[in-house]
Order: structure tokens, then C-alpha cells, then sequence
């Protein structure tokens, strides 16, 4: 993420910050590697303060492609995968410079790297293009993880909002997708309570508890 409390929020995209980015992203492999985690979200980071988005829009994607490239290399040997993630700029971050999957897409096309996919998380991209069927379906072959919170409030799957979660999921066991999908919410009140969205959800589904088929046992 870069030097937070100067304000910044990843580094893959911002000039004049790739040393600081190559030493995060060592260190981000050592952590990965030593917990077995094969996934790492490189943080492409905000416009800097006093600068307009549409005016160093180029720099920023020249120095994201760069960076991303290095990334894949040093990941391949790794055996580990690279995410983008678009955060939106409506709500949560107005100067973070990754913020559609459109514009992931496109980047992901430049660098030309298979171990560099997209981090779909559907709370941003319900903020800012909606359309989450489709966008699931055009950009499944990038995709290598999913987020998940209700909008607007960003809390639990099943609390009051515009997102219809159960459709969602058949969606994406019908498009086969096998990864995981990471709650990336803020829990209304307790962590355990709150997760009894999930339980319900199995057991409509006709699972047990751990997803797996009463049936089968």
C-alpha cells in the first residue's frame, strides 16, 4: 500500500515511486510465500494530490504497465498470481486511479502477462457501472477473485440493498466459476452474528454448513 499515512494507497501506478514499489512488493511475496497465500493485490494507488486525473491519466498507465510487468515476472517464479482491483471514485475513493473493470481490462491487455488477473469486487463495480451479470459474464476469463458487500451501506450480503447475492452466486457457480469469494464487508454488528447470512444461504441451497451437499453425506 505504500506509505499510508502520507496518503497513499499503492504504488503499482504512481511515477516516480517504483523503487518503493519493487521493496513493497518483495516484501509482499515473503508474507504471501510464508503463509501459502498464491494471490497478491497490486495496488495501483491514487492520482497525486493537486494534479488533474485526465492530465497525468498517461503517465499513471505507462507507469502501471511497467510496474505490472516486473510484478508478473517476479511472480511467475513464484508460482503466484498478481490482482488489479478497480476501486470506485464515487464513493470510497474520488483520486484512486483504478476504478472500472473496463479500465482493468484494457490494462491487463497491454501488460499481456497470464498470471495478472482481475480482483472483482461487485460493491465498486455496482458504484460505478452496474450491470453486474454482464460484467460478470465479459470479464469471467480475467477474473482469479470476487468481493463482496451490499451497496450502498457496505455491510452484510443479505442487509438492505441493491445487490440480489443469491442471484449473483448461481450466476457464478453456472459460469463455473471454482475460486473463493471474499467478504469484504463491514459487519452491522457482530462477526459471527453476521455470518448467519451464509448459513441461510446454505441451507437454501440444500447445503451443509461448509458448502458441501447433504446429499453426498
Amino acid at each position: 500500500p505504500g506509505d499510508q499515512e502520507a496518503g497513499e494507497l499503492g504504488l503499482a501506478a504512481v511515477p516516480g515511486r517504483q523503487a518503493a514499489f519493487r521493496q513493497g512488493l518483495a516484501a509482499a511475496v515473503q508474507y504471501a510465500r510464508t503463509v501459502g497465500c498464491p494471490r497478491i493485490h497490486l495496488m495501483a494507488g491514487r492520482v497525486p494530490l493537486g494534479t488533474d486525473r485526465a492530465a497525468v491519466a498517461g503517465e499513471m498507465e505507462t507507469t502501471f504497465i511497467e510496474n505490472l510487468r516486473y510484478a508478473a515476472d517476479l511472480l511467475a517464479q513464484e508460482d503466484m498470481i498478481g490482482l488489479l482491483e478497480p476501486i470506485n471514485s464515487r464513493i470510497t475513493d474520488p483520486r484512486y486511479y483504478l476504478n472500472t473493470p473496463q479500465q482493468a481490462a484494457a490494462i491487463l491487455e497491454k501488460v499481456g502477462r497470464p498470471n495478472l488477473k482481475l480482483q472483482l469486487d461487485l460493491f465498486h463495480c455496482q458504484i460505478m457501472d452496474g450491470n453486474l451479470s454482464r460484467n460478470l459474464e465479459t470479464y469471467f476469463p480475467l477474473i482469479g477473485h470476487i468481493q463482496i458487500a451490499q451497496v450502498p451501506g457496505r455491510h452484510e450480503p443479505n442487509s438492505p440493498g441493491e445487490v440480489n447475492f443469491p442471484y449473483i452466486f448461481e450466476l457464478l457457480e453456472s459460469l463455473g466459476y471454482t475460486g473463493y469469494v471474499g467478504c469484504e464487508y463491514a459487519p452491522k454488528g457482530d462477526t459471527l452474528e453476521g455470518l448467519g447470512w451464509l448459513r441461510s444461504y446454505w441451507d437454501s441451497r440444500g447445503l451443509q454448513h461448509g458448502g458441501t451437499s447433504k446429499a453426498a453425506k
